[in-house]
């Protein structure tokens, strides 16, 4: 559980916070010999140059920005925990065992959302699942969320849409350090360090983050609701001015991630590693006292165990520059490896995905109205997984996939007047992609298609904005085992049938209203899906990825509206609904979210700031989405059909000791709602006996109080 090196962490973290402590007082009391300490240098590079004259900037397409103090209102440590409130977002909960998550954009499934950093895309098929829980918050200066396909000009695979993670590029020397502990194991320790040399033409940052949680058992029989979860992120960033016109930055990350969830550490199983070599032992004659999932968990401890263990390595390239003519150049260059070694109820799962990315893009001012975008990219991804359990099995394919991606684009943004601006995008791609373990010759998916996208603003006075997007885009469906845990099953294994795009067509509009202390914005969306993936069963009962013949469809629609009261409080409201067909009601493996409103509050004074957040989330009729299942295996005491409507809160409180030094205490879920412990267990069995971990419906976590402190220097 790496506990020791995390506490080590924790307690060099704290050590490092007194003694900077020391050099804040020192501060307040003899701010010159501070100043000669912590050098201040205040720098405008080429990137800060090109996007302050507007020509790196998107101002057209729709576009919401969480700054880094949203971030940490959130108290949040990792992607999933910073934009699950975010208007427009759900973060679905796939599994109560190992806590796989899924980012949904306008509804759409999480596979639809593409996450980038620094406008590359970096996260491949498979570290969407497990990955997101384990990228770190710390040196991130804004997460943008742009909602439409092709929302990205380079990732047109963003059916949902795009999560943008921006790395925070220093200007001035600094010193931060966030330590914070509570409730269920929560832990969390970060350092962030940037500086700059004399001249102001080398920027650098270096980021630690460490947290952890532990298991969740809320109905208390012996089998966690949450996992354990434990991450470790190094990350470094260099930005060098070669010169006037051309800079050079270098992105480098490692981060690894454990989970495991299942039978309760400390009570059901001594270790992870005992858990696992508890499969020796041989199946057990039941799972659960009285042979339902109310009971206490007397079964072996593997029967229940999912363990997944992570690591990935990121490298980033991107060389800018600007010509003395109205034309800049980037050129980007990316790396990715991702290695999962997992353990899924007796099942050895291993899989090796390396991903390399290009990008050559040219800006270019045509005009005074006019802005010319173009270039071309790349996208290789290959995967190779095993599984020692399954490998005698004839139905078992393995997942191994290679993916190729080449595609053309070129973007023109047109702005006549201050009041209309209008940008037409097309790439013209060609994807490959060949499951190698399959039975077909040649590659499954071999398709050149077009991909347009209109984005248009227009302002209808000082106070009303309208934008408009149309766009298409299109995924292929490669990843399996880890949204639907048809691996889980060594009798049946898995199958692969898909042979084609899944394709999309999306329409979003929204209306904005702007006056001095008002900003209010009304959204709606229509997104539709041809060929979507989806779980099937063959006719011997084998687990299959298939593809469905009719168009899925979702309607979004989506309101705020913020009030800054005073100069010290701002207050919130927002309310959210989706509609889905009954094709993407077959699809989901768990029931989505239809209807959540939010009303939240800021309240910054000159040493107070207190954020709060109550969020109800409505009733859903769980057998719109195929729900079905029993507390007990002889199947006569059926789970509920209706999920019933809940309110969570989030709270934090924040006190300045002194400009450099905040001390916070807070709470997610404070009203301690979970799933287990105040509706139905997550676990069920079917009609035939056959025992599962799906049945979700309500959050699966309780209350996490910490407290904590932030040193900026």
């Amino acid at each position: 559980m790496n506990k020791t090196r995390l506490l080590t962490a924790l307690g060099a973290a704290t050590f490092t916070a007194w003694f900077f402590s020391s050099v804040a007082l020192t501060q307040e009391l003899a701010p010159k010999t501070a100043d000669r300490l912590i050098e201040s240098i205040i720098v405008d590079g080429v990137r800060q140059r090109l996007y302050k004259a507007g020509e790196l900037k998107d101002s057209i397409a729709k576009t919401e920005l969480l700054s880094a103090e949203q971030i940490k209102d959130r108290q949040a440590a990792n992607l999933t925990e910073a934009i699950q409130s975010a208007l427009g977002v759900r973060v679905s909960n796939e599994c109560s065992m190992c806590g796989a998550k899924r980012v949904m954009i306008n509804g759409l499934k999480g596979e639809h959302t593409n996450v980038l950093i620094d406008g590359i895309p970096l996260h491949t098929m498979l570290s969407g699942f497990y990955g997101l829980d384990a990228v770190a918050m710390a040196g991130i200066g804004s997460v943008d969320i742009a909602r439409g396909a092709g929302a990205s000009l380079i990732a047109p695979e963003a059916i949902g849409g795009t999560i943008n993670m921006v790395t925070q590029i220093p200007t001035t020397n600094q010193i931060e350090l966030d330590v914070a502990g509570g409730e269920l194991g929560y832990q969390k320790a970060s350092l962030f360090v940037a500086g700059l040399n004399q001249g102001g033409d080398v920027q650098a940052n270096l980021v630690i983050q460490v947290d952890s949680r532990d298991q969740y058992d809320g109905d208390n029989n012996g089998v966690s609701e949450s996992p354990y979860l434990d991450n470790q992120s190094i990350t470094g960033a260099v930005s060098y001015d070669i010169n006037y016109r051309t800079n050079l930055r270098l992105r480098v990350n490692h981060t690894r991630s454990e989970v495991f969830g299942g039978p309760v550490l400390g009570d059901t199983a001594q270790s992870i590693e005992r858990a696992i070599e508890s499969q020796s032992a041989g199946d057990s004659a039941q799972l659960f006292a009285a042979n339902n999932v109310k009971g206490r968990y007397i079964g072996k401890p593997w029967e229940t165990t999912e363990w997944v263990y992570s690591t990935r390595d990121e490298v980033i390239i991107n060389l800018l520059h600007d010509f003395p003519s109205a034309l800049n150049v980037t050129w980007s260059m990316a790396y990715i490896a991702h290695v999962q070694d997992s353990y899924y109820e007796g099942i050895d799962y291993y899989a090796d995905d390396l991903m390399r990315y290009t990008d050559m893009r040219f800006n270019y001012e045509l005009s005074d109205q006019h802005f010319l975008t173009f270039g071309i990219d790349n996208r290789s991804e290959s995967m190779r997984s095993r599984s020692q359990a399954l490998i005698d099995n004839p139905n078992y394919m393995a997942d191994s996939f290679d993916y190729d991606v080449t595609g053309l684009y070129v973007q023109d943004s047109w702005t006549p007047t201050d009041y209309f601006g209008l940008e037409l995008a097309l790439r013209l791609d060609r994807v490959r992609a060949d499951f190698i373990d399959s039975r077909v010759s040649g590659d499954e998916i071999g398709e050149t298609l077009l991909s347009p996208r209109l984005d248009m603003r227009f302002r209808h006075n000082d106070d009303w904005q309208s934008r408009l997007s149309i766009g298409r885009g299109y995924r292929a469906p490669l990843s399996f085992f880890e949204s639907d845990h048809g691996i889980l099953d060594s009798e049946k294994g898995y199958q692969v049938a898909v042979d084609q795009l899944e394709r999309s067509i999306g329409y979003n509009y929204s209306l904005n209203y702007t006056v001095e202390r008002v900003v209010s914005t009304l959204s709606v969306a229509r997104t539709e899906v041809d060929h979507l993936a989806t779980l099937g069963i063959t006719a011997e009962g084998v687990p299959v990825l298939d593809q469905l013949d009719a168009t899925a469809r979702v309607d979004a629609v989506d309101w705020t509206l913020n009030y800054q009261m005073s100069e010290s409080l701002n207050i919130g409201i927002s309310a959210e609904q989706y509609r889905y067909n009954r094709t993407f009601k077959d699809s989901f493996g768990i029931a989505p979210i239809e209807r959540r409103a939010t009303l939240s509050g800021l309240w910054n004074s000159a040493n107070w700031r207190i954020t709060a957040s109550a969020s109800t989330i409505a009733s859903r009729d769980l057998r719109d989405y195929n729900y079905s299942g029993y507390d007990n295996e002889a199947a006569d005491r059926a789970k509920p059909q209706r999920a019933p409507s809940y309110i969570n809160v989030d709270l934090k409180l924040g006190y300045r000791l002194t400009p450099k030094v905040e001390v916070y205490l807070g709470a997610t879920n404070l009203l301690d709602y979970s799933q287990a412990k105040d509706e139905s267990s997550p676990l069920l069995y079917d009609a035939e006996g056959g025992y599962d971990v799906t049945y979700i419906y309500a959050p699966l976590r309780g209350r996490t109080a910490y407290v904590g402190f932030d040193l900026d220097l």
